[in-house]
């Protein structure tokens, strides 16, 4: 279930900190956010397979700690990110 490599080259570009940037927690929150809606869809078609579930538990729990790291070091930049992909509302 991994994404695209355009599309991922899309979501790096539109999150990134600076111009070489590619594992700053934005961007990484926003790569695992990509990855669980597609996943979540693909469960919604596929609702006995529970590997993909575990796998997106997995997802669910690594954004959250990011999240939580996040918010932890730089509110604003935490606020932001979350307003920005339509998370906790």
């Amino acid at each position: 279930m991994a994404i695209a490599l355009e599309r991922r080259n899309q979501v790096v570009a539109e999150y990134r900190v600076h111009a070489t940037d590619s594992g700053s927690p934005e961007v990484q929150i926003a790569l695992l956010t990509e990855q669980i809606t597609e996943l979540a869809g693909h469960l919604k078609t596929h609702k006995k397979d529970n590997h993909s579930r575990r796998g997106l538990v997995l997802k669910v729990s690594r954004r959250n700690r990011l999240l939580k790291y996040l918010a932890g070091t730089d509110r604003d930049r935490y606020l932001g990110l979350i307003g920005r992909l339509g998370l906790r509302k």
